[in-house]
């Protein structure tokens, strides 16, 4: 039987990847696969035990609950909606996520908020912070552009931002050559 399965903590091309592997490794019908969510044929109760085997020995879970796959799916829009730059949005953020989810954003926020304990606006400042990261360690474009690709209104409104989240500047996060990065499961 084809189900649909929602998935916490699959937020990377690696992950659908790992997840393809698993899959395919366990001999787990797979018919579609995208960030957060997977359609399997399953054959019965055996198969979904393996799986949530297979997704909790990854870091991943599955989904059972209407506020947790909302909020999943918050996630995974905000997600991929950094993944191409410059920023795509032609309206504010909550806008946008109330069309592409087709739900009130009244009803986005309270379940998002209820569940992470921040604010949509919040996490997204957090991700735009780890992609600032990645654009700095991959060394391509200066911090005017990052702001530009990130549409914030000037280089000093990005910079406040990231010192905020971060405790550094820009500047000192850059000379530092590290890798400060949070995965993006584990941003909050």
């Amino acid at each position: 039987m084809i189900q649909d399965f929602f998935i916490k903590n699959m937020v990377c091309d690696r992950c659908i990847k790992v997840l393809k592997d698993e899959l395919h490794h366990n001999n787990i019908v797979l018919k579609q696969i995208e960030l957060g969510r997977v359609r399997l044929d399953i054959e019965g109760d055996g198969e979904i035990e393996k799986l949530e085997t297979l997704l909790e020995k990854n870091g991943f879970s599955l989904i059972d609950r209407a506020d947790e796959k909302l909020t999943e799916q918050i996630k995974i829009e905000l997600i991929k909606t950094l993944k191409e730059l410059p920023l795509q949005i032609k309206t504010k953020l909550s806008t946008h996520l109330a069309n592409t989810l087709g739900v009130e954003y009244s009803k986005i926020s309270k379940v998002f908020s209820f569940t992470e304990g921040i604010t949509i606006e919040r996490y997204f400042i957090k991700l735009k912070t780890e992609k600032v990261k990645e654009l700095i360690q991959a060394k391509e474009i200066n911090f005017t552009e990052m702001g530009q690709l990130l549409d914030y209104s000037n280089v000093n409104h990005l910079s406040r931002q990231f010192k905020s989240e971060t405790g550094m500047s820009l500047s000192a996060y850059k000379s530092q050559q590290k890798n400060f990065r949070n995965s993006l499961d584990q941003i909050m």
